[in-house]
């Protein structure tokens, strides 16, 4: 095969190309991302450290309308999850730690020394320095003595010298701002969150030894970059391979594809898309076609799925391979959203047919849904709409709802389950 076989290609060669539909690549990615398996069953520790690692990482985000992302999107794969099970991974067992991705995420410890190159490229960040002022290296310095000496802390530990601007990032006080380079440089980690909060520790008394590891060579960091990342998508584009972990380059996605498919690793495939675009080069998985077969069938029940959910995230592939055009609007001015602030698709089987606006008035103990949307293509039958009430029920019931309603149409629930 030529060289630069995705980027360049001529129309005769596209023949070549194994040929996957929209219905395969939905399967082979609901498959590798948690999503086909059985969500009954026991949860325990290590299913669910089974199941981050094999989604790759889990996305966190401070809006708690309905529930933590991380736990919601953990939640819709596993009945029986308890956000304890996952902050005893993280803050116990050290099994999992938090650092960045394409944003804040949870990913298995073993994978630690990946992140020591991106520790080194946010040493030479400006952002810092600005938000730090001239004094840069002495709040650096005080920040960590402080930590080295006092053990973990949290931003409001630390005096506040630029009173009456806003908490938001772009008004951080120099400590907080201190506190974030050394997290993004790998000097400091996160220990725990108190009340979501971050509380940061030397990163040797969080993960010990492990912090130690030598850095991957550059190819180390390609070849696990890409392949990881292929095995969680099934098939992708080097763009997409290169935005999975935000470690690498397209250019180095796309040298590292060339490679993999002369080697016999990956195949050449041609995804046709589920809406109108035009069918996507991309590799796949040199078995995919065997790991479709053996694959099981998504089960016939609905699941609602967080927004920060890692099938959603690349918007531009959902519609792609669901026919789904999604936006999270909570950053849209109320006047200009088509749905809502908190909009959760609805995954049914293998298909994302409706959508719900969701929010736990948590001093009511009230799971309100204002609208449910059906996509406009979906034949809805009364066995679909049950199963969707019953993923709304099963919503309660994981953030502790005594009960649940659509529009003025309420529906009485057990309270939560034991954790």
């Amino acid at each position: 095969m030529t060289p630069m076989l995705i980027s360049a290609m001529s129309p005769g060669q596209h023949r070549r190309h194994q040929k996957i539909t929209a219905p395969q690549a939905r399967l082979l990615l609901l498959d590798a991302q948690g999503l086909v398996a059985a969500p009954t069953g026991a949860a325990d520790a290590s299913r669910l450290y089974e199941l981050v690692e094999r989604m790759g990482f889990v996305q966190i985000d401070s809006i708690n309308i309905v529930d933590r992302a991380h736990y919601l999107i953990l939640a819709s794969r596993l009945d029986r999850f308890r956000p304890a099970m996952l902050d005893r991974l993280v803050e116990q067992d050290r099994l999992l730690f938090e650092h960045w991705t394409h944003d804040a995420s949870l990913i298995p410890t073993k994978w630690y020394r990946h992140w020591l190159p991106r520790f080194n490229r946010q040493r030479t960040g400006k952002w810092w320095r600005e938000r730090m002022g001239p004094k840069f290296g002495e709040v650096v310095a005080h920040v960590r003595d402080r930590i080295a000496a006092e053990g973990p802390l949290l931003s409001r530990d630390f005096e506040h010298d630029r009173q009456g601007e806003s908490g938001a990032w772009w008004g951080w006080k120099p400590q907080k701002a201190a506190l974030e380079h050394l997290w993004r440089t790998g000097d400091l980690l996160i220990a725990r969150r108190d009340r979501f909060q971050k509380v940061y520790d030397l990163a040797p008394r969080v993960l010990g030894e492990i912090t130690q590891a030598a850095p991957p060579t550059c190819d180390e960091q390609i070849e696990w970059a890409c392949g990881t990342a292929l095995e969680r998508l099934g098939c992708a584009t080097p763009s997409e391979l290169s935005r999975f972990w935000n470690a690498i380059s397209i250019a180095e996605a796309r040298a590292w594809c060339d490679g993999a498919l002369r080697a016999g690793r990956a195949v050449p495939v041609e995804v046709q898309p589920a809406d109108d675009s035009k069918p996507r080069l991309s590799v796949a998985l040199h078995d995919w076609q065997a790991r479709l077969e053996g694959a099981s069938r998504p089960p016939r029940r609905a699941r609602l799925l967080c927004p920060f959910d890692p099938v959603l995230r690349d918007r531009a592939r959902a519609g792609r391979l669901f026919n789904f055009d999604y936006r999270f609007e909570a950053f849209v001015p109320e006047a200009k959203r088509r749905f809502g602030y908190y909009v959760m698709p609805v995954l049914d089987g293998d298909r994302l047919v409706a959508r719900v606006d969701p929010k736990f008035h948590r001093d009511k103990g009230v799971l309100r849904i204002a609208r449910l949307w059906w996509e406009p293509d979906v034949d809805v039958s009364e066995s679909m709409a049950s199963r969707v009430e019953a993923a709304i029920d099963r919503l309660a019931r994981f953030v502790g709802a005594d009960s649940w309603s659509i529009g003025r149409t309420s529906v009485s629930r057990s309270k939560r389950l034991d954790a």
